[in-house]
């Protein structure tokens, strides 16, 4: 663990000389951050204020740690004051988030979430927030699983007046202590019981110097969370991709060398069925894993979906989801297994705030971990920073001097298990080596061109009211409007007289409206048009698809339109193209929406002249025939040529809504 390390006092000292910003800034430069002005206001104003208290008391000897980062994050602690218990000296630690805030007022019911005057977004309750630290700590500093009970934490709201900051509506603790003006004799009376005013000679140290690993705690309730609630059954390649896993593992225990092992596939072949089964499996023996992606949306949603109870502040499951940015620092072979879902998502260098990666992503990843594990689809690249390939992470492993297991899986669990339907797909985009043709049905899956997007939405509403799971989504060919106006979201996606708006921007959207992480996962997600950032990794059970102008048919062929574009990676500000690759990231995004559906797809152009041509590979609904929802009919479907095999009704996909 990294801190600046010093004292109350001497923060007192550097505060009047004017000289605390320069030398905790100092410090954060040397450590590879960059530092802005708000960062520095708050040193100026918040630290000495908190330090002069600590020294009217009798406690500026104790040792502070300020701007301390958490073990295997970027987050940073604002201080954490180390010392020795009276009587006993037993090291005890509180951990103190700063706040400059005067007031606030409840945005959620409970108060976990508040709204502050002076800044943009709503915030976590600052208790909640230092009580997480605390817990995160514990979770990951061996010597302080020793005794939990040495961590306490406090918020100290130095400018807030008694009564203008909302209690939290929840049993407090020790972790969750919130200090305000008028609570001085509170504030004595802890101090003068939790710590003696001598400094203790290794308390700071021994934390600093501890040993990081997960508890086995933490991995027993992850194994359980995703035990629970990860119910796949892995089957043919995807089972020999998982033992191919274990084997690593086994032979890394065994001193052997170290192995790269990469499984590709296509949407829904079950890549992180795999991913999450062997997340469950080796929580349960205690190894030291994480689970990351490149994917915001996929990571929020993987951090939900192994938690018992959503409400829970502490998220003790969180720290296992990341993303491949985290791994800038990491020590090498510090896991036993780091399973990197969506790794075509991998940038050729991370970035993490003001932190820049020094080698390609790549191999940072591959030294993050004893057994480095790739799941990934090369033809889900829709960002021209994206870089993951099989082949980039063949040649990374070679550099490396490593060897390397590759499996490809062959199975279809998404689109009805209908492997006839994806190849569709692949040749309507021009992603396969002969020409588009006309769909021929298929019992396991329902396709239909509607006329409209107001039929479209009417469809899916259908569904969606018998319980089914749909969702709208659209290439990033309209404006994003990013703040609510008026508390509500702007309708941005206009066509004639329909519109509705992109899926909310970010973490706190008007009511009623899931964050963008959510829109596929959470049932108030159908009211807004998802883009490729919010479905990429998802799945649902009926899917509508909007073409816009940025794929287009032109004397009768599909060509792409980069112009007409509003995606931040293949445009600028001022309409320019700044991807190399545009036509292939455009293709690649429809091929990524198009596949979502479980059950059956919807589908609508814009253009006019590609709705006529899509009106010729995709049979007319009409009757007789059999429903592919309420509302829309689609004719028989014409047998392939030879056996088409079954599929076993698992929901074996990438994280299958139960």
């Amino acid at each position: 663990m990294l801190a600046f390390h010093t004292t109350p006092a001497q923060i007192v000292a550097l505060s009047d000389e004017r000289r605390l910003d320069v030398e905790v800034e100092k410090y954060l430069t040397a450590s590879g951050y960059e530092v802005d002005e708000r960062e520095r206001r708050s040193w100026r104003k918040s630290l000495p204020v908190f330090s002069r208290h600590l020294c009217a008391l009798g406690y500026g000897d104790l040792d502070a740690l300020v701007e301390c980062q958490l073990p295997q994050s970027s987050r940073r602690i604002d201080v954490i004051i180390a010392g020795g218990a009276p009587l006993t000296m037993r090291p005890v630690y509180l951990l103190v988030e700063l706040k400059q805030w005067s007031k606030a007022a409840r945005h959620d019911d409970d108060g976990s979430v508040l709204s502050v005057s002076h800044l943009d977004q709503p915030q976590l309750h600052p208790a909640l927030q230092v009580q997480a630290y605390c817990a995160y700590l514990v979770d990951f500093v061996e010597r302080l699983r020793e005794w939990p009970d040495a961590v306490h934490g406090m918020a100290y709201l130095h400018n807030a007046k008694p009564g203008m900051i909302p209690e939290l509506r929840r049993a407090r603790t020790y972790q969750s202590m919130v200090w305000t003006q008028g609570k001085t004799a509170q504030f004595q009376s802890y101090f003068e019981r939790r710590f003696a005013q001598e400094r203790h000679p290794r308390a700071a140290h021994r934390l600093l110097t501890s040993p990081i690993r997960q508890s086995g705690q933490l991995l027993s309730v992850a194994a359980d969370e995703v035990a629970n609630r990860a119910h796949f059954t892995l089957l043919d390649d995807q089972r020999a991709a998982y033992e191919l896993v274990l084997r690593g593992v086994r032979w890394a225990e065994e001193s052997r060398r170290k192995r790269v092992v990469i499984i590709s596939g296509g949407p829904g072949s079950g890549k992180s069925a795999i991913g999450l089964s062997l997340l469950a499996e080796l929580a349960r023996e205690t190894r030291q894993l994480a689970h990351a992606t490149g994917s915001r949306a996929f990571t929020r949603t993987l951090q939900q979906y192994a938690r018992r109870q959503p409400t829970d502040p502490l998220q003790r499951t969180r720290p296992l989801f990341c993303y491949f940015m985290d791994f800038m620092t990491a020590a090498p072979n510090k896991l036993d297994v780091l399973i990197c879902d969506e790794a075509h998502r991998i940038r050729a260098r991370s970035k993490k705030g003001s932190q820049h990666g020094t080698k390609p992503q790549v191999e940072e990843l591959i030294e993050a971990a004893k057994v480095p594990v790739f799941l990934l689809d090369d033809d889900q690249v829709v960002r021209s920073d994206e870089v993951g390939s099989v082949d980039m992470i063949v040649e990374a492993a070679r550099r490396l001097d490593l060897e390397f297991d590759r499996i490809e899986l062959g199975g279809q669990f998404r689109c009805g298990g209908s492997p006839r339907y994806e190849s569709w797909v692949l040749h309507l985009l021009g992603l396969a080596d002969a020409d588009p043709y006309r769909w021929k049905g298929d019992e396991r899956f329902r396709l239909a061109l509607v006329d409209s997007p107001e039929k479209m939405e009417t469809i899916l509403r259908g569904c969606h009211d018998r319980g089914e799971t749909a969702r709208i989504s659209a290439g990033f060919c309209w404006p994003w409007t990013h703040r609510p106006q008026n508390g509500r979201l702007v309708s941005d996606v206009r066509i004639g007289d329909w519109a509705r708006p992109w899926n909310a921007y970010d973490d706190y959207p008007p009511k009623g409206i899931p964050t963008s992480a959510y829109w596929a996962t959470d049932p108030r997600g159908l009211g807004q048009v998802g883009c490729i950032y919010t479905a990429q990794g998802f799945e649902y059970a009926w899917s509508g698809v909007i073409i816009g102008k940025d794929l287009v048919v032109r004397g009768g062929r599909l060509v792409t339109d980069p112009k007409r574009s509003h995606d931040p990676a293949i445009v600028n500000s001022e309409g320019r193209v700044i991807a190399k690759n545009a036509d292939r990231l455009i293709r690649n995004t429809y091929k990524v929406l198009l596949t979502r559906g479980l059950r059956g797809t919807l589908v609508f152009a814009e253009d006019p002249e590609t709705q006529d041509y899509l009106s010729t590979l995709i049979p007319a609904p009409h009757a007789p025939g059999r429903t592919i929802a309420p509302g829309v009919q689609q004719i028989d479907p014409v047998k392939a040529d030879g056996p088409t095999g079954s599929h076993n009704g698992a929901a074996v996909g990438e994280l299958t809504e139960r």
